[in-house]
């Protein structure tokens, strides 16, 4: 499932298409993915000018001329990409329409963004802007890693006393944001922290030394545009590229890329998901 960064880079990459135009049409091709589509999606988005595009954890957020927004959730192997972007910042022309292309807007400055998502995990839903922060979905999200509220006070406060694996902490969407499997792996990496250790025998001053490497990550991985490990583009249809770069996610067996260390990432498995470390130099 694509994590901040993929989501952000997807946000980005829509924003200039989007942002100051009018959906002049909206196509709906089926009545659901995860779950139905609102009544009438199609005639509520057609005619409205996109104001502003948003994220929030791994949701992109467009406020609407309407007072509505529409939520985009990219699911497992949804994609948002754009064709025939008037700005000349996408190569392509608008393709014959595919299998899986669920949801097409055709926009006034030219451009074309279009919903793909084969497996039909992703979703889509209109709600009320003034409202929005209440929706179920997002009402008790913790604050972004990349926003002030994240602070080092903030972590520590929030892990305190907690006896369970600092891993499955900050994969908590209610102390966190948008934080997944890759790059919590990559940050304890950084941070010499196993993902084994819970967090009451976790020293303060190292949960808060990960708020910045937290940032660092997730900074590093936007700048590549995300990570393609199977089913994630860019807006502009490219691939990210920062899982050439990873430390230790993906990396079972192989050697671990700190100097002077002898040893292979190991691979182990924590609430159903794989944990990527080095034992040697994650303590």
């Amino acid at each position: 499932m694509p994590e901040l960064p993929e989501v952000e880079t997807v946000r980005r990459g829509l924003e200039p298409a989007m942002v100051g135009a009018l959906i002049t049409k909206a196509r709906v091709n089926r009545p659901d993915l995860r779950w139905p589509f609102p009544d009438r999606m199609a005639d509520r988005l057609a005619g409205q000018s996109v104001l502003a595009l948003r994220r929030r954890s791994k949701y992109i957020l467009a406020d609407l001329s309407s007072g509505e927004t529409l939520l985009i959730h990219l699911g497992m192997s949804g994609r948002m990409t754009v064709s025939g972007d008037p700005l000349g910042q996408f190569a392509h022309n608008h393709p014959k329409q595919e299998k899986h292309d669920h949801v097409i807007l055709d926009m006034s400055n030219g451009a074309r963004i279009t919903f793909n998502d084969p497996r039909r995990f992703g979703a889509m839903d209109l709600l009320d802007t003034a409202t929005a922060e209440a929706h179920k979905l997002l009402r008790d999200i913790g604050p972004e890693p990349l926003g002030n509220e994240f602070s080092e006070d903030y972590l520590v406060a929030q892990l305190k006393g907690r006896k369970t694996p600092i891993k499955s902490a900050l994969l908590d969407q209610k102390i966190v944001a948008g934080l997944g499997n890759i790059y919590v792996c990559e940050a304890l990496f950084r941070g010499g922290i196993s993902p084994k250790r819970h967090v009451n025998k976790i020293a303060a001053s190292r949960i808060a030394e990960l708020v910045p490497i937290v940032r660092e990550v997730l900074a590093d991985a936007i700048e590549a545009g995300g990570s393609s490990l199977k089913d994630f583009r860019q807006a502009d249809g490219e691939l990210g590229y920062f899982q050439h770069s990873f430390d230790v996610y993906g990396r079972e067996n192989e050697p671990c890329k700190t100097e002077d260390c002898d040893q292979t990432i190991t691979r182990i498995t924590q609430s159903g998901r794989s944990s990527f470390y080095c034992a040697q130099c994650q303590r």
